[in-house]
């Protein structure tokens, strides 16, 4: 049957006085959100208090525990659901005190030492109080250990290689390897002594110096095998008081796998040996001490506590519920650990902190959304993406109601825009049209992106643990506007993860501009399609 037109528009008219007035709440609730977050922002307030107060967070560490304690607090004060969802456990607890390092001796001038600098990765060992050693350089072949072992009783250890933040491996994989490289390095010395007598015997010059010989002999001599602290365990037995290995700066200090999750991993069979990565600067300074045999000692006092476990470590989940689509969800993230020698500042300070902005901002403005907004701050995505992938195996049946997931994890950046695939983009566009409002120096713009390959393996982000189950990961661009020379490498996983090296200015504008996309994007009559997002690989 033919409608009749007069009808029809008075229909669409009504439909649309129904809306207008829906459209007017949802634009004097950003406007609220604007306001408050470029008067009142709250971004770097957080990041004193989760950085500098609470200070690094590695699992198991009693300061994630605290964080976990604050940020639920924080978002419970906001008004929003909170949950505390456990997400597995360490073997043991670590938290680490004050540490510091002193020379004495050598060639420069200074009779009360000078500082060193050093760090040791997560859930290694601490000194036994202030302790002072003589220094030698390690043993690499068996007649080596055999004719030093006398001396390396209270002696601190110069290893080879250059730290990459790891400890040597102290488990029984790792005595089993470097076994087996004694055991070759043996044949191949007895090889090489073999060819050096043939060669001496039949040349009869016994005048050729070492260098000389190596370079006559070079395709008939083999290689040893080397890799640091060798005879890690026969100089535990010795007495050493602890292994110093060169380190590029900044330091990176990483943690150690075997304490967390080692089989053998109890509060009764921690590492007793101190892993120390010390300036290479420094560290080339001692070690040409200690081959011209200058009498030097070297003096360490490094505070690393442990506590019997299991350490159970949690995800912080908080939720604005959705008037129209509460079991659908626009995702918020960051994640909440970080490494102990630095606090976190940036990595992931980057995240944790504007979402917590985000979430105020919203409670402020009195935001009711049609679909609920998640805030979820993730457990141990330094340690294997642990959180985000307890999250994702503990609420399987939400991932198909997830429009978006923005996790935040890089650098300290402005977000300028965002790209996403075409289906999407009519809709970011409108999510994204009050965001000029909030400061003309930072433009945002939306583009388009083709598919992309659906990851089938976990990625460098909590991110890729949704990504892999299909579900949408677009995440806001930034950019260095203003030009103020960040340097994600300088800090990532070391000694510089500072609050002094998040850039105010950046974090404040990304808090106001994700929350009010989220809050928009929330609004819509429909999740994001996911159509043209990946493609099987």
């Amino acid at each position: 049957m033919r409608k009749n037109p007069i009808y029809c528009s008075l229909l669409l008219t009504v439909s649309l006085l129904a809306f207008s007035p829906n459209l007017q709440a949802q634009d004097a609730v950003v406007k609220k959100i604007i306001h408050e977050g470029t008067t009142n922002n709250q971004t770097q307030k957080h990041l004193d208090i989760l950085s500098n107060r609470i200070g690094g967070r590695p699992l198991g560490s009693d300061a994630y525990n605290a964080a976990v304690l604050w940020a639920a607090g924080q978002f419970k004060s906001w008004g929003l659901e909170v949950s505390i969802e456990e997400a597995g456990e360490t073997r043991v607890g670590f938290s680490r005190g004050p540490w510091s390092g002193k020379i004495y001796g050598g060639i420069l001038p200074g009779g009360d030492g000078i500082h060193l600098h050093f760090a040791t990765p997560s859930y290694t060992s601490g000194t036994r109080g202030l302790q002072r050693g003589h220094v030698v350089i390690e043993p690499k072949t068996q007649a080596e250990f055999d004719r030093m072992k006398g001396v390396l009783k209270g002696a601190w250890v110069l290893v080879t290689g250059t730290n990459t933040g790891w400890p040597v491996d102290r488990s029984f994989r790792g005595d089993k390897r470097r076994d087996s490289l004694i055991q070759l390095n043996e044949e191949v010395t007895r090889h090489n002594n073999d060819v050096i007598r043939r060669y001496r015997a039949r040349s009869g010059d016994r005048r050729m110096n070492v260098d000389e010989m190596q370079e006559a002999l070079k395709d008939s001599l083999r290689k040893t095998s080397d890799e640091p602290a060798l005879f890690y365990r026969q100089m535990a037995e010795a007495g050493i008081l602890g292994l110093i290995q060169s380190a590029p700066v900044p330091i990176t200090a990483l943690w150690d796998k075997e304490t967390v999750f080692g089989e053998t991993s109890s509060f009764e069979n921690l590492p007793s040996i101190p892993d120390i990565k010390l300036d290479e600067h420094q560290y080339a300074y001692i070690y040409q001490l200690v081959k011209e045999r200058q009498p030097i000692a070297l003096e360490f006092d490094i505070r690393n506590h442990f506590r019997p476990g299991p350490v159970k470590f949690h995800n912080v989940v908080a939720k604005i519920t959705g008037t129209h689509y509460p079991d659908q969800y626009v995702m918020v993230s960051g994640h909440l650990d970080s490494y102990d020698v630095a606090a976190g500042g940036v990595d992931c300070g980057v995240g944790v902190t504007p979402a917590m902005e985000s979430a105020r901002l919203l409670s402020v403005a009195g935001a009711k959304p049609k679909r609920s907004i998640l805030f979820v701050l993730f457990a141990g995505e330094e340690f294997g993406l642990l959180g985000a992938t307890a999250w994702v195996e503990q609420h399987k049946d939400k991932l198909e109601q997830i429009s978006n997931l923005f996790n935040r994890d890089g650098g300290p950046l402005a977000a300028t825009g965002v790209a996403v695939p075409k289906a999407m983009y009519e809709d970011f566009v409108k999510a994204s049209k009050h965001i000029p409002a909030i400061n003309p120096d930072f433009p945002f713009t939306v583009d388009t992106i083709p598919p992309r390959p659906r990851p089938a393996q976990p990625g460098g982000t909590d991110a890729s643990v949704f990504a892999i189950k299909g579900v949408p990961t677009i995440s806001l661009r930034d950019r260095d506007v203003k030009g103020y020379d960040f340097n994600y490498r300088e800090i990532w996983h070391t000694e510089r993860d500072l609050y002094t090296k998040s850039i105010g200015e950046y974090q404040e504008h990304t808090s106001v501009v994700q929350a009010v996309i989220v809050y928009n994007l929330a609004n819509l009559d429909h999740l994001l399609s996911r159509e043209g997002l990946y493609y099987e690989q």
